[in-house]
């Protein structure tokens, strides 16, 4: 999972945490750099400017020396310790400082600057040879008649406030790092969360696609993941009982196929032997041609379930008369019901409006419903057919008093391989193939039961808008 959900998190999550901390530190360092500067220079300003003015006081006595009185304020400075005081002349030239030593610049680069500012007065800040960063704010010194004098000149260094935002900007960076191992240590547990269970699901999914559908997910957490979970198991529970019913099928086709191949063999072998009696060779071409056509059948469901499973199934749909389909059916399962002590009772409808269908295909609906009726009724059942036109509906409605289906089997009959009764002969895809055909007509089929009480099947089916219709009663 590392080139997974992981990497990603850690490119577009933690990644982006982590350059918007970066971000963040530099936009505080520089703005506690921006703010300690402008306090200094804020201090700088108000005292030179202070000192500028009581120069100007002097300046209007005369004679007034400028350089003298300027000697005699650099040896009377009493904040020698923080700031440095320096006397600029009228050519910008530093001449006095109140260290007592040579001035730590010959120069004031913002000498120019204050002659053209309103204010009279700019600031400098940058390095001297010494290395050391320094700032400097020089205020101008003139007379009421506008002579210029000098300048005064406050320096101080910038050691001890670069110190003091070096010492916040580390903390900042501190409670940065802090930030990012936390978030790192919190996400990382989040991730986890959700790789780990994925990564079980994944070898689970593995484990149920090599054949153990058995195999089960454990529910850690009630969120997407665990609906994930609960997804899988469902699959695999759904997959195992497709399964079995799959193996079902297999076992009760085989045996719906070996049946009439074992009377089609014994009789061919009776037949041989007995070729001198007419009486016996009529029997056996009987059996052999019924169980011929029954074999025929099944076949012939199994086709049509492989042409529905690969999508190759499809209807010739022309105009046609439902009825006579209908009618036909019932004729062709009255003679069987009779043999079996069923008897079938048909309603005739007067009139139904022809359809567009496929009779091959509809016919074999009727078929398969009727077929279920007689395979799941008891000797002396009564079997209900009756069609009806409802509005522009057709109904046909296939009723019988057999065994019935179980609540927990009547969800399940219509899927494909599934029995609701074992013991009773059949295939299981009869009634999905019947379900597909009505759907594909634009119709459905409906299934009612009581278990010890009997079935009703209804059939509906659309009547095109350009045939007349008419509606009977229900």
């Amino acid at each position: 999972m590392k080139k997974g959900i992981t990497r990603r998190w850690l490119i577009n999550g933690f990644g982006v945490i982590v350059l918007l901390v970066i971000v963040l530190e530099i936009a505080f360092a520089m703005i506690m750099r921006t703010y300690c500067y402008q306090n200094v220079e804020s201090v700088l300003s108000d005292r030179a400017q202070a000192h500028a003015a009581l120069y100007s006081q002097y300046a209007d006595d005369e004679p007034f020396d400028f350089e003298e009185i300027a000697r005699d304020f650099a040896e009377s400075f009493h904040e020698k310790a923080f700031f440095e005081l320096q006397i600029v002349n009228s050519e910008g030239n530093v001449i006095l400082s109140s260290t007592g030593f040579a001035p730590s610049s010959s120069t004031a680069p913002e000498f120019a600057d204050a002659l053209q500012s309103e204010e009279t007065m700019a600031m400098w800040q940058g390095g001297l040879s010494s290395g050391e960063n320094v700032m400097a704010v020089s205020a101008i010194v003139k007379s009421e008649d506008g002579y210029v004098y000098g300048a005064v000149r406050y320096v101080t260094s910038l050691t001890l406030v670069d110190r003091q935002i070096l010492t916040w900007v580390g903390v900042m960076v501190m409670i940065g790092v802090l930030l990012v191992v936390f978030l790192m240590l919190s996400s990382s547990y989040f991730v986890s969360s959700i790789v780990s269970p994925l990564k079980e699901i994944g070898e689970t999914a593995h484990t149920i696609a090599m054949g153990d559908y058995d195999a089960r997910i454990e529910k850690k957490y009630d969120d997407e993941v665990g609906d994930l979970a609960d997804t899988i198991n469902y699959m695999a529970g759904e997959i195992s009982r497709a399964e079995k019913m799959k193996n079902e099928f297999i076992s009760s086709v085989s045996h719906e196929l070996r049946t009439p191949l074992t009377a089609i063999t014994g009789w061919s072998e009776t037949m041989r032997q007995s070729v001198s009696d007419p009486e016996i060779m009529q029997k056996g071409l009987q059996v052999i041609s019924h169980e011929a056509t029954r074999l025929s059948g099944i076949v012939e469901e199994l086709l049509d379930f492989s042409r529905l499973q690969s999508g190759s199934f499809e209807l010739k749909a022309v105009q046609m008369d439902l009825l006579a389909e209908l009618e036909e059916t019932v004729l062709l399962f009255r003679e069987r019901a009779a043999r079996e002590d069923l008897q079938v009772d048909y309603i005739e409808c007067i009139h139904l409006p022809p359809i567009m269908g496929d009779p091959d295909r509809l016919k074999q609906v009727f078929i398969n419903v009727m077929d279920n009726a007689i395979k799941y009724s008891n000797p002396g059942g009564v079997i209900h057919v009756e069609a009806r036109l409802i509005g522009s509906i057709i109904k046909i409605i296939i009723r019988d008093n057999g065994v019935g289906i179980s609540p927990e089997a009547l969800p399940h009959v219509k899927e494909r391989f599934f029995r609701a009764n074992p013991t009773r002969p059949g295939s299981g895809i009869g009634l999905a193939l019947a379900d597909e055909i009505v759907r594909r007509h634009g119709g459905s089929l409906d299934i009612r039961s009581e278990e010890g009480v009997g079935t009703t099947v209804t059939i509906r089916l659309p009547v095109p808008k350009s045939a007349g219709t008419e509606t009977t009663s229900n």
